[in-house]
């Protein structure tokens, strides 16, 4: 029997299936993220999340009367700002064309922990210059010494956060109810019937086309790199939601249930970030002292673990909470709104009283340890933090450690 040659259509079916009816990898995913950061510091600046945000907080209080910044810039023309709508529009398009987009409630006591968790995250980030991404990720990918301190600081954060969690949800256990579902997880699709799942692609598709045309819009107006920033917001938005890389899960499992992957994904993309912002910064590309922040060991030691804590709680970090605002969790929403709340203020607070010219000094590791030794450090920091997570995965796994 002569096998049937399969259409045009039934090929684009399949391949458009291959990327958004499935996750993709985390692992390979999260390289992707490293390159993209990579690219976005030869373009202009590292990734972060909390500068964008704090935008936005600036923006309610000063709205309200609270604060008069009269140089503030509005969300639209502030580059952390844009970066950050372009992520969360890039997220709710992978979510759209992905048939993963609802509108989500929480309960109660799960919206107050968003907002809890979202203001220890202002906080946290204004004291680290940095959220988890700005000021972990990417400064430890620019061989900066408080990098190292928030992560230290993230751990501990995230072990309190990880206690307070399993104990709250044995106490639901007890009480016969069920613990609430972790926004870690894919979201459920609609019914195959339904109009959701006919027209979430569609929306998703235009969404997209709508994102480049602002975009182009933006070049049109003279604020090309604004475009850009949009652009690369929107990339870093679909390869989250697709993949699923979640910072929380890498600080917060190993305390839970030992999953390692996605530990092990951030150590191999921080590793791919470092040597591309090393190779920038050596070649005189990028200034050496580029996202070295003042904020060893003091701040970022501080700063990460009330982050830590705060990201637990609240389900999300700086960008797990924006990604998964576009996939419609209101309790993220709530997370954001309050992350900016959180770090406009303690910003006002740091500057007024002058304690952010005391949370702690400018070490750039190659000025100590020289070139290689710095970039040698820190491969090896994610070496350890590969195997150890892998091992404390595989020790969880036996029953053999208990937390």
């Amino acid at each position: 029997m002569t096998p049937v040659s399969p259409s045009f259509d039934s090929f684009l079916h399949d391949q458009y299936n291959k990327v958004f009816a499935r996750p993709w990898p985390v692992i390979p995913s999260a390289l992707v993220i490293a390159a993209l950061n990579v690219f976005l510091f030869a373009f202009d600046r590292p990734w972060t999340a909390s500068d964008g945000v704090r935008n936005w907080g600036d923006g309610l209080m000063q709205a309200v009367g609270i604060i008069n910044q009269p140089d503030l810039l509005p969300p639209s023309l502030y580059s952390g700002s844009v970066l950050n709508l372009g992520l969360i529009f890039g997220a709710l398009a992978a979510a759209l064309l992905s048939r993963e987009f609802a509108v989500r409630p929480a309960p109660p006591n799960e919206l107050l922990k968003g907002a809890l968790g979202g203001l220890l995250m202002g906080l946290g980030a204004m004291l680290s210059f940095g959220c988890n991404i700005g000021g972990f990720f990417s400064a430890l990918s620019a061989l900066s010494l408080s990098g190292v301190a928030m992560m230290a600081g993230l751990y501990l954060g995230a072990f309190a956060g990880a206690r307070f969690t399993i104990r709250e949800n044995a106490r639901l256990i007890a009480a016969g109810q069920i613990p609430y579902l972790s926004t870690c997880e894919a979201p459920p699709r609609p019914a195959p019937a339904s109009a959701a799942y006919r027209f979430q692609p569609v929306l998703g598709f235009l969404l997209l086309l709508t994102v480049v045309g602002a975009a182009s819009l933006y070049k049109q107006a003279g604020h090309a790199r604004l475009g850009m920033f949009l652009l690369f917001g929107a990339a870093f938005g679909v390869v989250f939601q697709r993949s699923r890389f979640c910072l929380v899960r890498a600080f917060r499992e190993p305390f839970m249930t030992g999953e390692s992957e996605h530990a092990r994904a951030g150590a191999l993309a921080l590793t791919l970030s470092m040597i591309g912002f090393a190779i920038l910064k050596a070649s005189d590309l990028k200034d050496a002292g580029e996202w070295v922040f003042p904020s060893f060991w003091q701040g970022s030691l501080f700063g990460g673990t009330l982050f830590g804590f705060g990201m637990v709680i609240a389900g999300g970090c700086g960008a797990g909470s924006l990604w998964r605002a576009g996939e419609g969790h209101i309790k993220l929403w709530i997370a954001v709104l309050f992350f900016a709340l959180g770090a406009s203020a303690m910003r006002q607070l740091l500057v007024r009283t002058e304690w952010i010219r005391r949370l702690g000094s400018a070490v750039f590791l190659p000025d100590e340890i020289g070139w290689v030794g710095a970039a040698w450090s820190v491969v090896l920091l994610m070496a350890l933090w590969y195997l150890l997570s892998g091992w404390n995965e595989q020790r969880k796994g036996a029953g053999l450690l208990k937390f």
